[in-house]
């Protein structure tokens, strides 16, 4: 089922999110939440005279998913817990930078909400959509909905020092992006938000995209966010394992070694980057797992099951 722009605007939602009625039949699941709201005050930066058509349609192979592109608007969406901790996380979906594969905080979030994190869901611009500075936009958003937290954390109950990233497959690179260079200057303030650190104290990445380098550079992901062909430092730019230094935040990975999509070897790069520069890390390699098992159901028979648990243990053990 293909949403187009027309459905998005009779909705009164604000774009790129599904309608409520629609994400109902479309997936099983609301999406958005009842709580979302726009990162940007207006128009974000690098927007073409044409801006992107929101679309959404379901994916057959992951169970109440919506495949999300043409995100002119990037928002959050807030799932709140019922006892806050004080902690939260912006939370970054996959989809190889060509669209957002939104299972609303689902694959991670019954179980992060019960320990008491606030989560965040950030709709992100995909690069190939018109944006000026293609290999900047998803940064970009990155940044500033980490500062939007930060600034808008009192209304949260949130310490702004307890604020992470966790991101899955092309959204792991957006969050090894973040986390080292959330002081890169790619916009321009627009508002008293930004003067707030882009910086999570924290980053959890699942089989993450890292390197855009041979031979282990998810090409799909690559192509998407840097255009054809592109030149070797702008490859450099944006392999987050080459920008590691000592004030990266400590780092949290898990990959499946039967992982077919993005090679388990962009873990172990970054693994080896990060203990280079002496930064803090964990990373689990699981036999089995395949690639998006942070989306899958706990059925408690796969090994992949226990990530959250492993997350939480390794955030308590660093006082999270």
């Amino acid at each position: 089922m293909l949403l187009n722009r027309r459905k998005f605007l009779a909705a009164g939602l604000s774009l790129p999110l599904v309608p409520t009625a629609m994400a109902e039949e479309a997936s099983g699941a609301l999406w958005p939440p009842a709580e979302h709201f726009l990162i940007w005050p207006s128009v974000p930066p690098g927007q073409s005279p044409n801006p992107p058509i929101p679309r959404a349609e379901t994916v057959p192979e992951v169970d109440d998913a919506i495949r999300i592109s043409g995100v002119a608007h990037p928002e959050l969406s807030v799932f709140r817990p019922r006892r806050v901790n004080g902690a939260a996380l912006l939370i970054l979906a996959g989809g190889s930078y060509s669209s957002l594969v939104m299972r609303s905080a689902g694959w991670c979030g019954p179980r992060l909400e019960a320990l008491g994190y606030t989560l965040f869901v950030l709709t992100y611009r995909l690069p190939g959509e018109g944006w000026s500075h293609r290999s900047d936009t998803p940064l970009q958003d990155a940044q500033r909905a980490m500062r939007v937290i930060r600034h808008r954390a009192a209304e949260y109950a949130l310490d702004p020092a307890r604020i992470g990233v966790l991101g899955f497959s092309a959204g792991g690179h957006l969050a090894a992006s973040l986390a080292t260079g959330y002081d890169d200057a790619v916009y321009d303030g627009v508002d008293i938000a930004d003067e707030q650190s882009a910086r999570p104290m924290f980053c959890g990445l699942l089989y993450p995209v890292i390197t855009m380098r041979p031979p282990f550079a998810h090409e799909p992901s690559c192509e998407n966010l840097l255009g054809p062909n592109p030149g070797l430092n702008l490859v450099t730019a944006r392999s987050p394992q080459l920008h590691i230094t000592s004030a990266t935040p400590a780092c949290f990975l898990a990959h499946a070694l039967d992982d077919t999509a993005v090679a388990p070897d962009n873990s172990l790069l970054m693994l080896a980057a990060l203990r280079e520069k002496k930064v803090a890390a964990e990373l689990h390699l699981f036999e089995e797992g395949g690639h998006g098992f942070g989306f899958k159901p706990s059925d408690g028979t796969s090994a992949t099951d226990s990530w959250p648990d492993l997350f939480q243990t390794w955030l308590a053990r660093h006082s999270i």
